[in-house]
This record gives C-alpha cells, sequence and structure tokens, in this order.
C-alpha cells in the first residue's frame, strides 16, 4: 500500500515542554549474545512471531511519528541483524522524506556480512557495542565465545562509508573500568567515537547495583589521568551522551543516565517490535500501536493517537530513580518472565 503524501509537520509537546524528535524501533526482541547486564538468563519469552510488525506496518508507523516532528530514527533490539527483512525495512524507512538520519545499534557479530549492504540500502549511521577488548572478559560477559567476530564485523564497519561509527561501553565497576584507555585508543584507530554508558538499572538488568556504577566524574577522573585535561564541548542540546575533547582533538561521549540523567531535554521514545510504545524507558505501560496497524486505521488515526501520547506525557523517571534512596534491581526475573515488554531486549537499547 502506498503511503499518502507527507502532510504539513506539525510539532507536539510533551507537559514539560519537550518535542518528539527522536525514535528507537526495537525490530526485534531476540539476540544471539547473553549479556550481563541485559539478558543474565540462558532462556527467554519471546514476543508471538504473528505479532512482530512487518516492514511495511513499521514504514507506516515511522511515517505518521515524522509527521509530529521525529526526524532521526534508530533501529534496535535484541540484534537487529538477526530479522531477516532488516534490509527491506532499512530502505523503506530510507525513503522517507521526512527521516533525516536513519541509524542502527547492533552487537556487530554479522556484520561482516551486513555493513556494505546495510548502508547500500541507506543506513546512515552505525553504533556497535564493545565492552572489553580481553577475549576472556567479553566472553565472560556475553557467555558467547565471538569476541574475534564481533571485532571484524567492527573493522567492516569502519570499512564502509557510513557517515559515522560509534562504540558503546557499558562501564562496570570490577570488571572492565580499567579498559578506558585501550577502548579510547581501539576506537580512535578504527576512526570511530566511543561512547562510554553508565550501568543502568534497566529491565532485565537482574544482578544490577548502585555499587557497580562507574560514574561520568570517575570516568573522566581515570581518563584525565593518562591523557591529562580533557575539554567538556558545549551545544548538547538533547543527546543522551555529553562529549568531552581529548588535547589532540580526539572526541569521546559519557551517558550519565545514572547519575546524571538527562530527563529535562529528553526527546526519545521507543515502539518495540509488536507495536508498543513508550514514552520512556523505564515507563510501566505502553500505548498498543498494532491494532491500528492492522485494522486498516489511516496515517491521520496514527497520527492523534501518538500526538495525544506525547502531548499528555510526564515522564522522568530516571530522575526520580537518581533521588529515590532505596533504589534497587528495576524488576526481578519472575516479572520479567510474566512480561516480555519489561526487558530492555525487547524496549531496545
Amino acid at each position: 500500500m502506498a503511503l499518502e503524501t507527507p502532510a504539513k509537520t506539525e510539532l507536539v509537546r510533551d507537559l514539560l515542554g519537550r518535542p518528539l524528535a527522536s525514535l528507537r524501533v526495537s525490530v526485534i526482541d531476540r539476540c544471539d549474545l547473553r549479556c550481563q547486564y541485559c539478558m543474565p538468563e540462558e532462556h527467554y519469552t519471546w514476543l508471538p512471531s504473528e505479532d512482530i510488525l512487518n516492514a511495511a506496518e513499521l514504514e507506516r508507523v515511522v511515517d505518521a511519528f515524522c509527521e509530529l516532528g521525529v526526524r532521526s530514527v534508530r533501529l534496535t533490539g535484541g540484534e537487529p541483524l538477526l530479522r531477516t527483512d532488516l534490509l527491506e525495512l532499512v530502505a523503506r524507512l530510507a525513503r522517507l522524506p521526512l527521516v533525516e538520519d536513519l541509524a542502527l545499534t547492533t552487537n556487530a557479530r554479522r556484520l561482516v556480512r551486513w555493513a556494505g549492504p546495510l548502508r547500500e540500502a541507506g543506513l546512515r549511521r552505525i553504533t556497535v557495542s564493545l565492552d572489553s577488548l580481553q577475549p576472556t572478559r567479553f566472553e565472560a560477559l556475553t557467555r558467547r565465545a565471538v569476541h574475534a567476530k564481533v571485532l571484524e564485523g567492527i573493522r567492516a564497519a569502519a570499512a564502509t562509508n557510513f557517515d559515522s561509527i560509534k562504540i558503546n561501553s557499558v562501564v562496570m565497576r570490577g570488571f572492565n573500568d580499567d579498559e578506558l584507555v585501550d577502548l579510547l585508543e581501539f576506537g580512535r584507530e578504527i576512526g570511530a567515537e566511543v561512547r562510554f554508558i553508565e550501568y543502568m538499572d534497566v529491565g532485565g538488568a537482574t544482578h544490577w547495583s548502585l555499587g557497580e556504577v562507574v560514574s561520568q566524574q570517575e570516568m573522566l577522573a581515570k581518563l584525565e589521568a593518562h591523557y591529562g585535561p580533557i575539554e567538556r564541548e558545549v551545544g548538547r542540546g538533547s543527546a543522551p551522551a555529553e562529549r568531552f575533547r581529548l588535547r589532540d582533538g580526539t572526541r569521546f561521549g559519557i551517558v550519565a543516565s545514572v547519575t546524571e540523567p538527562f530527563c529535562g531535554a529528553c526527546d526519545r521514545s521507543r515502539l518495540t517490535a509488536d507495536g508498543l510504545w513508550y514514552t520512556c524507558l523505564y515507563a510501566q505501560q505502553g500505548t498498543d500501536l498494532k491494532p491500528l496497524l492492522r485494522n486498516g486505521a489511516d496515517r491521520e488515526r496514527l497520527v492523534r493517537r501518538i500526538r495525544a501520547g506525547w502531548a499528555r506525557r510526564t515522564d522522568r523517571s530516571a530522575e526520580e530513580r537518581r533521588d529515590d534512596p532505596h533504589r534497587g534491581v528495576l524488576y526481578q526475573v519472575s516479572e520479567l518472565q510474566a512480561d516480555p515488554h519489561r526487558e530492555m531486549h525487547t524496549r531496545g537499547g
């Protein structure tokens, strides 16, 4: 079915004045790794395959979000490269006239094969997850012996003509907080910007504790001890990462969602592979857009539903959790098994 001609964009703001500008689309809930901070169990309750939105349905819903101001779309998972029609989906989204930035986050295990085709399909930016350069540590974290494949995939992406490549590294005390310099040097070697991420208490992080969080200030202190003074860049805007620059011009970012959350400027929301829309990573409930997509609703009905949901948004959950003196694990395993939509790999990393 051909999409309707885009109407004039009608920007929408939530009750705190934040625009809707960025959409993270989890295209699949399955993953081929088992990272301890996201998928610490071996077996999971997966979304029913018949509920997963197809490429045409995802194109329709992204098009509706664009009418309300979304310009940046990031495909996540799970592991998005496990989705069999991913190239078709990327091509469809790349053709949408209002999508200015189309990116993807991957564990890089399959990038040797897919980096080139993804770029040809229209993907502009890519982010890879890499938490350790040490094979034994990597295997302990992911419970898969694929470290060499991941590094090959990252290098394959670096050799492809993407607009930019970023490396996401979750920093955990006593595990990889001694690798900050090594990871930064690896990024510099291949031309990728590294983003260090504070260990977050998201759904799936069932072993999380505040004591394992390495704060932004601690990370900067470790890096300054090696590199000397580090410059903080201005103009962060709504980006989740605060950016810094070494004396030689090398840039890196830190996502301090635990100790210095950015709720006040957050302009992003998340769509699961089966059509549940969440206005916050920590949201308890989402809006189910699948019935509209599968019952013949036109774009205007989709737009109205999304506009209404965003217009009543008041989320600032990361700030509330920061200020909670009893902060602990977000969900127990039994709660995650009862509702897989609470899982980080379902909502999108």
